[in-house]
């Protein structure tokens, strides 16, 4: 055998090899190595193309890094149009439609459907011939696209060549490009640090990305693509079936990636019940969905169907309520947080989005504002998804008016006048009023109670803040200067609550230096680092008169938090209300003494954890400061350090990782017991 057929071979099983593991990471989602053995094995295919040239092929898994820039797009004239949907927006919408169907097929008395989710991102064709990618191209108009063949080369999830046998030797694959949220996330984060515009939505990325003249610019996007149905095929062997649902499946075996929440239903009141299904997990889902799209399962009845315009008969996408709206920016407050963050609010004209009327929405910030080029009198995108906080994420200039205002910063603090400060490099304004602002001294002491600090049982945030407004509570240590009978004349309050929550505020006294810590609600001191600060320096006065040289020796404490530490203890007001809290005279906090533990006390020292999933039986800062109190490291990351991996409920791909690394792993239960002995 001579040294060029040889070294054919051993491509030829390396690109079986990465094939293999590209399909188990990124369709279904389970991957059978660890990433560096997967870029090993990439390094080793790219290094023996490189000595042989001549025996680089198209779908080489070496080929998804991308190519030279085009000039232009190609146009692609589709053999078969790529047709849009109509829409229905109730269940009366979806009993017509189904009505429709049998007035066309009255011999079929019932209907099979596919359901599937409408993800929001771009339509795109995919052919293959032999098996082998050979061109891909946008919906376009529906009759004409454009030839975007060496982007979707790049996408992870895409096949450079089919999997198995008996496929047709031309198929065409229609589906879905788009941008997983955690990507969109990821990607965002990153635009920003490199000063770059960011994207509005994950489907203006994915646009945007599959839209790149420069390919390896696509590359390096976190897209992926799911397929929803076949296009122009000519029959293999063995004929595709004729369930639009079982041919889904028939493409997944091909290796190419189909919804896991794809159904097969019967009837219409099966549909219905699979929308209301979806809309409850739509904010679980890894990828942003805008509806549900349900097709008649057999190929057959849809050919009799047949087409109306630019839509099928027999298919049609029921959305779920608008998460993005217009409206009318009508002004700007600022608002003013515990740690002094001043946030600006935008107060606009009423519009329903997402399921609710929405009339304010969070402008982060002054970076923001400026990001935005937003003025008071825009007219503006409005967007909420499920519970997170409305935004504006982009500006209609063309609707903007003549007449529109600046958004001005406010120098002072809105709440108590006191001067405002941005750090350099920090997109945060702040307060520097402290507890003498009313908006920080409310938040402070909701904090100070809070059942991870002091757990003040009965006194709630509603609680507080009419203590705060009646002047009564000024610092945490007013809390424990409360007139008995003035609280228990107050509205829903009467002696019983009173007395119970005059027992609270006592029991409370005896408490532990990590949790007395934690409650003083010091800027990125969190119960971890509190925990650390306590067993390192055992005494609150060493604590108090620590040198931020001194803190940086702590576990878990960088120089931002050393400085936050360190201005929060030389400001004199807040030295006044510690001390206060301690003084027996005056409030009288005590907590049991921490001894210095030995090295050979420390089990766990030099043993790197990580947490991972949702803990039941305490919160994961708990367990991470339980394990740093026995000498551990806690890490964020698994890698072939990692000791012990310890894995809560909807583990993830860390779990993933940590079995693929043989690495130890722990339930919440086998933590519990670890530290318990």
């Amino acid at each position: 055998m001579n040294t060029t057929v040889a070294m054919k071979q051993q491509i030829e099983q390396l690109r079986l090899t990465l094939n293999k593991h590209n399909h188990q990471y990124y369709v279904l989602d389970s991957p059978s190595v660890p990433d560096a053995e997967y870029d090993r094995l990439l390094n080793d295919l790219r290094e023996l193309e490189k000595q042989y040239p001549e025996l680089i092929t198209a779908d080489s898994p070496s080929q998804k890094v991308g190519a030279p820039p085009l000039s232009e797009f190609k146009k692609v004239t589709h053999q078969l149009a790529m047709l849009s949907l109509d829409n229905a927006f109730s269940e009366e919408e979806m009993q017509a439609f189904e009505k429709r169907l049998h007035d066309r097929l009255k011999d079929h008395p019932s209907f099979t459907y596919c359901c599937e989710p409408k993800l929001d991102g771009l339509a795109v064709s995919i052919s293959y011939e032999n098996g082998i990618l050979v061109q891909a191209a946008t919906r376009g108009d529906g009759y004409v696209g454009e030839d975007i063949t060496h982007n979707v080369r790049t996408i992870k999830n895409v096949p450079l060549c089919l999997r198995g046998e008996d496929f047709p030797a031309q198929l065409e694959v229609r589906g879905e490009v788009f941008i997983p949220v955690a990507g969109f996330n990821q990607l965002n984060a990153s635009q920003k640090a490199l000063g770059q515009k960011v994207f509005a939505n994950p489907r203006n990325a994915a646009a945007g990305s599959l839209r790149q003249l420069d390919s390896r610019i696509t590359a390096k996007r976190p897209l992926l693509f799911n397929a929803y149905a076949t296009g122009v095929v000519e029959q293999p062997k063995t004929a595709l079936p004729d369930s639009h649902f079982e041919r889904l499946m028939q493409l997944k075996q091909w290796g190419l990636t189909v919804s896991a929440e794809t159904e097969q239903v019967e009837g219409v009141d099966a549909c219905i019940a699979y929308y209301q299904r979806l809309a409850k997990k739509r904010e679980r889902l890894a990828y942003e969905i805008d509806g549900v799209v349900f097709k008649v399962d057999q190929r057959e009845w849809q050919e009799k169907l047949g087409f109306v315009a630019r839509a099928p008969r027999w298919a049609i996408a029921q959305k779920f309520p608008a998460q993005e709206e217009l409206t009318q920016l009508l002004d700007v407050e600022f608002q003013v947080g515990r740690t002094g963050a001043v946030t600006p609010v935008a107060r606009l004209e009423p519009v329903f989005v997402g399921g609710v009327t929405v009339s304010n929405a969070t402008l982060h910030n002054r970076d923001e504002i400026e990001r935005l080029g937003v003025r008071i009198g825009d007219t503006v995108v409005i967007r909420r998804a499920g519970d997170v906080i409305p935004q504006i994420v982009s500006v209609v200039m063309e609707k903007r008016p003549e007449h529109t205002q600046a958004i001005h910063f406010p120098e002072y603090c809105p709440i108590c006048q006191s001067k405002l400060e941005t750090v350099e490099d920090k997109a945060v304004t702040r307060c520097t009023g402290g507890m003498a602002c009313k908006a920080q001294r409310t938040e402070a002491i909701i904090h100070f109670a809070s059942r991870k600090a002091m757990d003040i049982d009965g006194l709630g945030d509603k609680l507080i803040e009419q203590f705060v407004d009646l002047e009564w509570v000024k610092s945490p240590v007013d809390l424990f200067n409360l007139d008995m009978a003035k609280i228990a004349a107050m509205e829903r309050m009467g002696e019983k609550s009173a007395a119970n929550l005059m027992k609270a505020l006592d029991a409370a006294k005896q408490t532990t230096l990590p949790k007395f810590i934690y409650s003083l609600g010091i800027r990125e001191v969190g119960e971890a680092t509190a925990a650390n600060l306590a067993n390192y320096f055992l005494t609150l006065d060493n604590i108090m008169s620590a040198s931020e040289e001194e803190l940086l020796e702590v576990n878990d404490v960088g120089v931002i938090v050393a400085k936050h530490v360190r201005r929060f203890f030389t400001d004199e007001r807040n030295k006044v209300v510690v001390s206060d809290l301690v003084n027996r005279d005056k409030v009288g906090f005590t907590w049991p003494v921490i001894e210095k533990k030995a090295a050979d006390e420390q089990p766990l020292k030099g043993k790197i954890f990580v947490i991972t999933g949702t803990l039941s039986q305490m919160g994961r800062s708990e367990a991470k400061a339980a394990l740093q109190a026995l000498g551990a490291k806690v890490s964020g990351s698994v890698s072939s350090k990692t000791d012990y991996l310890v894995a809560g409920e909807k583990a993830g791909s860390k779990l993933t990782k940590a079995q693929a690394l043989d690495i130890t792993v722990l339930t919440e239960d086998g933590l519990v017991q670890l530290i318990s002995e």
